[in-house]
């Protein structure tokens, strides 16, 4: 993706972040002739890889797991806090005038080669761990054996599992990193009395990151 320098986030623990904060990616790989794009929550085991190894599972239903076998590398988007910024926020408005809206955002793009796994036991293993990191704070979290046990063998027999261990990743933080310190300042005001939407103060913050006090 285009990524100016003032635009990177390299640090490995803040890119993971991300992937823990907004797990639904879109996976999108190359199918027969075409790119093939499909909408799956992942859960990030940080401790296997240089990068870490992305775990999820599809439905036996997805054609996705039949695709003809590569060593292609997939292409994994994980979209963070987004947030359009108008330029009736900023203090140059006022001075000059010359100012136009933009778009404010956060992404992770992670790349691997897809590995798809029919093992009941893993595919078992995958589903607790994943339902207990989504419900850990639930004040009754739900568990997989809460289910009748004949219930959970069908589900695992309808699913494939999938790890992608990550050969790279990088991030982009386009938090008004270009603008004058008066023009930050102005955001962080603006994005804080909206309060509309819960990427409002998200965007704050992360705009308030870079901002020189």
């Amino acid at each position: 993706m285009y990524n100016p320098k003032l635009h990177e986030e390299n640090r490995l623990d803040v890119l993971h972040q991300l992937i823990r904060d907004y797990p639904l990616a879109t996976l999108v790989v190359m199918g027969e002739g075409e790119l093939v794009a499909n909408a799956i929550p992942f859960y990030l085991d940080s401790s296997r890889g240089e990068f870490g190894t992305l775990v999820a599972h599809v439905s036996r239903a997805n054609p996705l797991w039949q695709l003809p076998a590569t060593d292609i590398s997939a292409l994994i988007i994980f979209q963070g806090a987004q947030r359009y910024i108008t330029p009736s926020w900023y203090a140059t408005k006022a001075e000059t005038g010359k100012v136009v809206p933009t778009w404010n955002y956060v992404v992770v793009q992670a790349r691997g080669v897809p590995q798809f796994i029919h093992d009941r036991d893993w595919l078992l293993t995958h589903v607790n761990q994943l339902t207990a990191t989504h419900e850990q704070d639930r004040k009754t979290p739900w568990q997989v054996s809460d289910a009748p046990e004949d219930f959970i063998e069908r589900l695992l027999n309808g699913i494939v599992g999938l790890e992608i261990p990550l050969e790279n990743i990088s991030g982009k933080w386009k938090t008004s990193q270009n603008r004058p310190e008066a023009d930050k300042q102005g955001v962080i005001n603006g994005l804080q009395d909206n309060g509309g939407h819960p990427d409002d103060l998200i965007m704050a913050g992360l705009v308030k990151q870079h901002t020189v006090t």
